[in-house]
């Protein structure tokens, strides 16, 4: 596995972690095909959930994930009424606690952080360190736990009071082919393999760019004396065309994932208005690749990039500050980019941390 991660240039872990990310396609279509009805299709989520990510995460990093999850279902067990806030204090605090301890002198010393790399600027050695203790997974983990307390919060509350999103709910009814994803004598309507072709040859695309551009437009051409040389102009252009670069790695990774997601059936997000109806598959969709290069305006970046992330601080934060009949302000927003500004800084403050 060293030879192949050297042949590729990336890190062990790294390898790991897409090759694991890779296997959820296979597995999210087999997912369509499990026997034993609902309790089949929940344990062999449950199962192979856990073996791709104790693979690239190892066996501890998985039990810090089952931590928030454990807080999540006692808030829910012993206080519904007021389980959402509680998960969302004790999840973001778990979140941030495991990331202190592993920044500290103490994990420094058990070996929980890899001092030998002195090129922390590169972007796949960041991933790698964030891979090794899992930080990168139990943050998007600590988020869908969050939402799935809420939506459970929700409940409690009158048809008139309910919000628009109903994540947990979703999977219930995709798991049970309840609602939009009842089966039919046919079998699953609409057929995913065309949207999860398109899906795969983005990400392919995307993989290409990237590995014909990084080694050209490297990030850890920064600290080199060599950038130090370079004139204005020709400094703003690498900045730019590093920054180019490096967002397309992105969007390979979240295409491979919406691949995945499309392939299961819960992609299927409806159909559109148009004469015939077409299938919508964007349930998963993270990125609208030309609507970022393209964008007019920093305003329109938060609706093409990262959509799920964004979605999730617009419904689990933002709206929800609102009182009834009010409309939000400042202290909506301020909130909200707080929130965004805690989950976002974990990987990246562990990264100065480590130079």
């Amino acid at each position: 596995m060293e030879s192949m991660a050297s042949g590729i240039g990336v890190s062990v872990p790294v390898l790991r972690f897409l090759l694991c990310f890779a296997a959820t396609i296979p597995v999210s279509f087999l997912h369509r095909f499990v026997p034993g009805g609902t309790v089949g299709r929940h344990l062999f989520a449950a199962v192979t959930g856990a073996f791709l990510s104790c693979l690239p995460f190892g066996l501890s990093s998985n039990f810090h994930f089952i931590v928030p999850m454990l807080l999540g279902y006692a808030s829910m067990v012993f206080c519904r009424k007021y389980c959402g806030i509680i998960a969302f204090i004790l999840g973001f605090g778990y979140l941030i606690g495991c990331h202190v301890y592993y920044m500290s002198g103490d994990a420094w010393k058990e070996g929980g952080i890899d001092a030998t790399d002195t090129q922390i600027l590169s972007s796949t050695n960041l991933v790698s360190k964030c891979i090794d203790r899992g930080i990168l997974a139990l943050m998007v983990i600590t988020l869908k736990i969050i939402s799935c307390v809420i939506n459970y919060n929700d409940g409690l509350l009158k048809e008139e009071d309910l919000r628009p999103v109903y994540e947990m709910n979703d999977y219930l009814d995709w798991t049970e082919r309840k609602g939009m994803w009842q089966c039919t004598k046919h079998g699953f309507s609409p057929s995913p393999y065309v949207a999860t072709l398109r899906a795969l040859l983005q990400a392919a695309v995307c993989m290409g760019l990237y590995l014909y551009l990084g080694p050209r437009f490297p990030l850890s051409r920064f600290a080199e004396p060599v950038y130090q040389d370079y004139g204005f102009w020709k400094r703003l252009s690498y900045q730019y065309m590093s920054g180019f670069t490096a967002r397309w790695k992105y969007y390979f990774i979240w295409s491979i994932s919406e691949a995945s997601v499309i392939i299961s059936g819960l992609g299927f997000s409806g159909w559109t208005d148009s004469n015939p109806p077409k299938p919508r598959w964007d349930r998963a969709k993270n990125v609208d690749v030309l609507g970022v290069e393209l964008a007019k305006s920093s305003v329109q970046l938060p609706l093409v990039w990262n959509i799920q992330v964004s979605t999730w601080l617009r419904h689990y934060v933002y709206e929800r500050l609102v009182l009834k009949g009010k409309r939000p302000g400042f202290v909506q927003l301020l909130a909200t980019q707080t929130v965004s500004a805690v989950w976002h800084s974990l990987p990246e403050s562990q990264s100065s941390n480590t130079s």
